[in-house]
């Protein structure tokens, strides 16, 4: 459940075993938030837009209290009114290709409190997440989520650069990524996450939520099989 984001039907774990157009209503009244990078005085603000769009998963929290330690994860935030509304954030992880390890940029988590969904504030968080890793020069960003969602954001399936999900339980339509201008053929391989995501235990999706998602997605992957692959970042 890496790349974690509170969105309508933005997130992985959002997934149902009904026709993904279901999981969207229409757009409110956009709304014209300001972006700019996170700093040590948004943390509580923070707190409370991540806990509340994140009810069910208080994990993600924690996830990104940990990952702000990180010098190598950059946050951001959505301002509305003077107020912290959403939060993306970019941290490094790596494509295990073949000729050597290739960094590459994550996205996650992504929310936005849950009285300022559907007025464009996560599209605008996630258009200057990748505009933040183009600038950085990385070759891609990767993100875990409803494909239905991303494709409208010019995302596309990792699978078609080549690269794997980082674990078996990541349905790998859900698998998405942004290449960007330093992006080679040859840069194919697993995706690897940093160990944060895995110390928490939030990457992929587990149990019922996993069948629902395979389902949603069409994704065949059997869970419990013995010869699936664990291909994890």
């Amino acid at each position: 459940m890496v790349a974690r984001r509170a969105l309508a039907g933005g997130h992985l774990s959002q997934m149902r075993s009904v026709p993904l157009a279901v999981l969207f209503s229409a757009m409110n009244s956009p709304v014209d938030a300001a972006i700019r990078r996170q700093g040590p005085g948004d943390a509580a603000a923070l707190r409370d837009v991540i806990g509340r769009a994140f009810e069910a998963e208080p994990e993600v929290v924690a996830l990104e209290e940990a990952l702000a330690q990180r010098s190598d994860s950059t946050g951001y935030v959505a301002i509305v009114d003077d107020r912290v509304v959403g939060h993306v954030r970019l941290t490094r992880g790596w494509i295990d290709a073949e000729a050597r390890l290739v960094e590459v940029l994550v996205l996650s988590p992504l929310s936005v409190a849950p009285e300022w969904q559907s007025r464009g504030i996560g599209r605008a968080l996630v258009a200057h997440a990748v505009a933040e890793a183009k600038r950085t020069g990385v070759p891609a960003v990767f993100v875990e989520g409803d494909p239905a969602y991303y494709v409208r954001l010019g995302w596309r399936p990792a699978s078609e650069l080549g690269v794997t999900p980082p674990s078996a339980r990541i349905p790998k339509p859900a698998c998405q990524a942004v290449a960007l201008p330093g992006w080679e053929p040859w840069m194919r391989g697993a995706l690897v996450y940093a160990e944060t995501f895995w110390a928490l235990d939030c990457v992929g999706l587990r149990g019922d939520r996993l069948a629902r998602a395979r389902a949603s997605l069409g994704d065949g992957t059997a869970s419990g099989s013995s010869s699936q692959s664990r291909t994890h970042p």
